[in-house]
Formats: C-alpha cells, sequence, structure tokens
C-alpha cells in the first residue's frame, strides 16, 4: 500500500547560504585612525625604557648617544661652551630618532590591540544549561563550565563555550567571529561538529559537549594572539636582526676610533676642530641603519595584522613568514578546487527516448532528494528543459529514500516506477523487473568516469532512460590563480580521495601541477614530509580531524574555522571564514612581508650613502681641504649639513611607516623578476632620494638661522 508523503524541504547547507551573499571584504581600519594613531604615541614614550629597547640594537645604540649628547649638553649649559644651539638640535632630533621608531612598532602593535579590544567586546558571561545527572539541565554561568560539561543550547541561546555538537543539528550564527551575516550548519558527527564560544544558535536545539575550561577558549586565544606585542622573532627576522646589529658593531667601532685620529690629525696639521660628542655621535646615527632597524618590527607586526584582517588567525609571526618561503601548496579538490558538491550538467538518454522524457524521470526520481547532487538535477531540468515542480500530494507519490545498501532512490508515482543511482545498481534494478539493459548505457556511463564524472542511471521500471552526467565543477578563475601560483615559483598539489583516473582529469582542468588520488592521511603526511626532506617548505588546508596530522606536519597548516577541534589545534593558522582557496591569498601576504622587509633592508643601507657626503666633509673639511669635493651638494655649513643629515635620517622613519604597515605591493613574478624591480626602486631610488632630502633640509635650516 503506498503512502502519500510531501517531499521534505531541503535545508540550504552553510556553503549555500554563504555564496548568496558576496564575502565580507578585509575589516581594515584607516592607515593612520585617530584612536590607533593616539595609543601609538603614548606608547611610543614608554618604549622608550632601555630594557624593552634593548631588544632592538640599532635604536638602543640611537638612545645611548641621545642619552651621551643631551648629557654633554647639559655640562656645556653650565659651562658656557659655544655651539649651543647646534647641540640642542642634534639632541632633539636624536630623541625624535628614538621616539619615530618606537612610533613605527606602537602603531602596528595598537592596530593588532584595537582588533582585540573589538573581540573583547563579543566577550560575555552568559547563563549555560548544563545537563545534570538527574537528566535536566542546571543554569550556571558560562565561566563556572570545565572541559567535559554538557550543556543544551535552544533557539537564541548564546553558545557558552568551545565544544563539539553531540547530538542534533543547528543554525549557528557565527558573525561574531567571522563578521560573516550567513549562518552555518554544525550537527553532531563528522566535521562540522565544532562549535565557538559567544555565538548564538538560531534554530533547533543541539547538546554540546565543551572542550575548553575558562581563559582557555579559542576567543581568549585570539585576543592574546592578536595582541601582536608578545610576536617572537622569525628566524628569518633573527638573521636580519644580526645583520644590522654587525654593521652597528662595526660602525660603532669606526666612529670611536675617530676622536683619537681626529686629536692626531688636528695637532699634525696645526688647523682644523676635533669633533664634538655630538658630531660623532650624529656621524654614528647616520652611518648605521637605523631605517630598517626603527621599522622591522612594525613590518612583522603589520604582517599579522594583515592576516588578521582576511579573517586568518595566525598562531605566530613564523606561520606568516613561512607562507611567503612556501615551495609547494597542498590544496585539497573539494571546495578548494571544486565547488565541493558534484552539479548534474547534461542528460544523456539511451536510444529510442527523448531527451526531455529523462529529464522528466531524473526531476521525479530527485524531488526527494535533499542532497547537492539531487537538487541540482532538478534545477538542470528546470532551466533547460522547463520542467516545474508538481503537487505530488495530490498524486500518492511513494518516495524511495537512498540507501547506501540499494544505491539508489526514487519514486512510485502514477503506475511508473522511477529510479536513479548507480549504473551497476540500477542495471540490477531492471534485470529484476525482467529488463534489458541498452548496450549504450554501459558505453555512455564508461565515457563519463574517463573524463573524471559521475554517472548516474535513470530507469522507469525495466525500462532504462539514460544516464546524469555528474560533475566537479572547477571554480571560476581557478586556473588562473594556479597560474599565479607557479609565477611565484610555488608548485600545487591536489589532495583527493578519487580515484587516480577522476583525479588527473580535474587536476588538467584546474591546470594544478601534480595531484594525490586517493588519499589517506598516511598519505598525506607521508607526501608532506617527502617534500620537507628534499628542503621544500609545504602548506596545506584542512577541516577534519583526518587532516590534523598532515596540518601538524606542515609547515603552514590553514584549519579551517567549521572543522573540528583537532584540525584547529594542529594548525597553525585558522581561517575564520573558512575559505580553502584563502590559503593563496595567506600566501601573497608572507611573500608582501618579506619583501617589503627586503625592500625597506635595501633602501635603508642605500640611503646612508648620502649622508656619507654630508658629514664627511663637514667633520673634515677644516683639518682636510681636499674632502671639500665631497660636498657635492653644496651644503652650507658643517653645522647645516650635520643637522640636515640627522634631521632627514629621523624624517625618513616616520615617512616610510605607512609602507611598513601596508606593505610593498606584491605582483606575482619570477624571483629575478622581483629582485631586478626592489633594486632598482629601493636601491638606486635609495641612493638618489636623499640627496635632495638632505640639500632642502640644510637651505632650510639656512633661511630659518637654525645652523
Amino acid at each position: 500500500m503506498s503512502t502519500t508523503v510531501t517531499p521534505p524541504k531541503p535545508t540550504p547547507a552553510a556553503e549555500d547560504l554563504t555564496s548568496l551573499l558576496p564575502k565580507k571584504l578585509a575589516r581594515a581600519r584607516p592607515l593612520f585612525d585617530a584612536e590607533i594613531a593616539g595609543r601609538a604615541l603614548k606608547e611610543s614614550f614608554f618604549k622608550l625604557n632601555p630594557v624593552t629597547l634593548a631588544k632592538n640594537p640599532v635604536i638602543f645604540v640611537v638612545e645611548v648617544g641621545a642619552t651621551l649628547t643631551t648629557i654633554f649638553l647639559v655640562r656645556d649649559l653650565f659651562t658656557g661652551a659655544s655651539g649651543l644651539l647646534f647641540s640642542v638640535q642634534i639632541a632633539i632630533w636624536l630623541w625624535f630618532t628614538v621616539l619615530f621608531a618606537n612610533f613605527a612598532e606602537a602603531m602596528a602593535e595598537a592596530r593588532g590591540k584595537a582588533q582585540a579590544d573589538t573581540l573583547r567586546k563579543t566577550k560575555s558571561d552568559t547563563i549555560a544549561k548544563r545537563l545534570n545527572p538527574r537528566g535536566d539541565h542546571d543554569d550556571v554561568p558560562a565561566s563556572k563550565l570545565r572541559a567535559g560539561d554538557v550543556v543544551i543550547c535552544e533557539t537564541g541561546d548564546i553558545i557558552p563555550g568551545d565544544g563539539e555538537v553531540i547530538e542534533g543539528i543547528a543554525t549557528v550564527d557565527e558573525s561574531v567571529i567571522t563578521g560573516e551575516s550567513a549562518p552555518v550548519i554544525r550537527e553532531s558527527g563528522g566535521d562540522r561538529n565544532a562549535v565557538t564560544g559567544g555565538t548564538r544558535v538560531l534554530s533547533d536545539m543541539v547538546k554540546i559537549k565543551i572542550t575548553s575550561n575558562p581563559g582557555e577558549t579559542f576567543l581568549d586565544r585570539m585576543i592574546a594572539l592578536v595582541e601582536g606585542a608578545e610576536r617572537q622573532k622569525t628566524p628569518n627576522e633573527i638573521a636580519l636582526n644580526i645583520l644590522i646589529a654587525g654593521l652597528t658593531l662595526i660602525f660603532l667601532l669606526a666612529v670611536i676610533t675617530l676622536q683619537p685620529f681626529a686629536v692626531y690629525s688636528v695637532a699634525s696639521a696645526g688647523t682644523g676642530q676635533v669633533p664634538s660628542v655630538a658630531v660623532l655621535v650624529a656621524l654614528l646615527v647616520c652611518l648605521i641603519p637605523t631605517t630598517i632597524g626603527g621599522l622591522l618590527s612594525a613590518i612583522g607586526i603589520a604582517g599579522m595584522d594583515r592576516v588578521m584582517q582576511h579573517n586568518v588567525l595566525a598562531m605566530s609571526g613564523k606561520a606568516v613568514e613561512a607562507s611567503g618561503d612556501v615551495n609547494t601548496l597542498l590544496l585539497d579538490k573539494t571546495g578548494t578546487i571544486t565547488l565541493g558538491n558534484r552539479q548534474a550538467v547534461e542528460f544523456l538518454p539511451v536510444r529510442g527516448v527523448t531527451e526531455g522524457e529523462l529529464a522528466d524521470g531524473a526531476q521525479l526520481s530527485s524531488l526527494a532528494d535533499e542532497t547537492p547532487e539531487g537538487r541540482s538535477i532538478v534545477v538542470l531540468a528546470k532551466e533547460k528543459y522547463g520542467l516545474r515542480g508538481r503537487d505530488l500530494a495530490m498524486h500518492e507519490a511513494h518516495f524511495i529514500p537512498f540507501s547506501a545498501y540499494t544505491r539508489m532512490s526514487g519514486v512510485d508515482l502514477e503506475g511508473q516506477h522511477l529510479r536513479k543511482g548507480a549504473t551497476e545498481a540500477i542495471s540490477k534494478f531492471v534485470n529484476e523487473q525482467n529488463g534489458i539493459v541498452p548496450p549504450d548505457l554501459i558505453e555512455m556511463a564508461d565515457r563519463i568516469s574517463r573524463t573524471g564524472g559521475t554517472p548516474l542511471a535513470v530507469a522507469d521500471g525495466k525500462r532504462i532512460l539514460g544516464v546524469i552526467h555528474l560533475k566537479d565543477i572547477v571554480k571560476g578563475g581557478m586556473k588562473e590563480r594556479i597560474g599565479q601560483l607557479r609565477a611565484m615559483g610555488i608548485r600545487s598539489v591536489m589532495i583527493t580521495g578519487d580515484n587516480p583516473l577522476t583525479a588527473a582529469a580535474i587536476a588538467n582542468e584546474a591546470g594544478v601541477d601534480d595531484f594525490l588520488a586517493q588519499a589517506t592521511p598516511k598519505d598525506k603526511l607521508e607526501y608532506i614530509k617527502k617534500e620537507q626532506s628534499e628542503g621544500r617548505l609545504v602548506a596545506m588546508t584542512g577541516d577534519g580531524t583526518n587532516d590534523a596530522p598532515a596540518l601538524a606536519q606542515a609547515d603552514v597548516g590553514l584549519a579551517m574555522n567549521t572543522g573540528t577541534m583537532a584540525a584547529k589545534e594542529a594548525g597553525n593558522m585558522v581561517d575564520l571564514d573558512s575559505n580553502p582557496t584563502k590559503l593563496i591569498e595567506v600566501v601573497a601576504i608572507g611573500k608582501q612581508l618579506l619583501i617589503t622587509r627586503g625592500a625597506l633592508t635595501t633602501f635603508s643601507i642605500a640611503n646612508d650613502v648620502a649622508k656619507y657626503f654630508a658629514i664627511i666633509p663637514a667633520m673634515f673639511m677644516a683639518t682636510y681641504p681636499a674632502l671639500g669635493n665631497l660636498n657635492i651638494m653644496r651644503l652650507h655649513t658643517p653645522q647645516s649639513a650635520i643637522l640636515a643629515a640627522v634631521i632627514f635620517n629621523a624624517l625618513i622613519i616616520i615617512a616610510l611607516v605607512p609602507l611598513a604597515l601596508r606593505g610593498v605591493k606584491y605582483r606575482p613574478v619570477g624571483a629575478a623578476s622581483l629582485l631586478r624591480r626592489n633594486l632598482m626602486i629601493y636601491g638606486i631610488g635609495g641612493i638618489i632620494a636623499p640627496f635632495p632630502g638632505i640639500w632642502l633640509i640644510d637651505q632650510l635650516l639656512v633661511l630659518l638661522k637654525l645652523a
């Protein structure tokens, strides 16, 4: 006896809801937001603490020099020595140099702290419904929950802590974490059971097992991490620090030896003047790489900030920097390279059956199919053949749900016995009805399989109607993005559980360099280890517990926020938007960080050249007149030349703060081309720019009678 069943209304999956809305752009504040700049300005003075500044050897040396200059200035005030105006200006601009360097770092930190403040506002001590041994629940503050407690969350409830759904399914608003207004589905089992404290249940009821103690939640870790101030230096940054510290030491020894040399030279020549402490300190500050020394920390912290603006939480600066050195990028096929769900793209009828007849049978047999594939069949029949939904309740339709045993689904309707499923299952069904399977069915199914598609056969009783071609749809623009990776020198590898034939077809369409088919967790881990053993850095994305070993092994492991706690704990980055292709953007940000650091280091060293032509003639021209030939800028006086160099040295730091925070624009080109471009702009540009800058400052000093 048939029963009347109305096909259930499909519930949109999280991905479908999100696709209806444009992705929100990075929520970056203006570069010099008044609130952030004010906070950074105050912090600049706190950073004058020598203990704090000692971590930056270059700026620490500048502070020591500024202190010595100030001490000798105070002495000269009491002794009535000449040249006080010059010494006062040198001391002021040396302190400005230190403050400007502190301001650059404080600006980067303040931007991170402003984001942390925003996250902090989302925290609240909500009331949780904790299950008790009696079977009902107690109302307790969320701060009293401990790992292992089970709570109930119903429509409208705030989820009291990080956990995993152990029973039920619900839509959840995660906008406080991701900024996205589209709700997501969270359900027990699988890889979409993780929930975050502070998010809100929009529908239904779920039981959640709490997985964190107070102060250890994901939101707490986010707040601590985006502060930025405690960011550890990366190996690359440490190496650069050693380089500039070495240069500082070399120039420090050179300047110290100038004092006895100058005394000897003046005594031998019988003319000239021994440089004062202020002049020697000015020379040292202009010779050492103060520009990059003042901006280095800001560049690293700003890199983490830019990642956060893309809704990616980096666990350390090392993770961001490592992404810039990645050689191999492992990308999941489903959801990363393809749209995530196979879709019906065509109906192929067997001989003697029209396309319209096949489309009608395929649509009717899919009306109760809630899977994305089933819905795509209904949509294709509607769009291509104009078939509309029908009120099947009036016709006493009996729906046959899909079963893993039968591997097919369908509907019995007005004498029709429509079935849709795997080719083998439908062939068996037709044979049982004493029907005949036409040879072209097998031929069409094999052809679809060879091209990487999935064939679904459709039958009406003992009569085969044809085949539905399901296909993984490669995301638009994916081939171009893979091409950009190749231009960066990054090798792309697609990971899939599909058979090698299907994997090869999709890999070819997407343009990836290689693929790993029928991949198990062990296969992924072994592949990463193999790449690393050959000296390559590997990045990958993942969201499931089965991805955790590979995420932990990868140099850059980007876990999805919608994934399991195991995946998020294993990775060193978490994408709050759960967009697997975000890894490509993270790699670009990492490369931008490295390029910015390299470009500004090049500029810092190159722009010292002009200062040689300003300070050295000013110091020794009276003793050795021939050195006047080096005064190619025709600076007015020794005092104006030294002051102009010191002022330019201070101002260039503050002028480059926006570039350090924003980053040098990155283009996906080869390393040789990139090096050539940066040497032209920041190398040659760094040599040329200071000459007119110092000359102009010299003119202003003379005009204002300050030198």
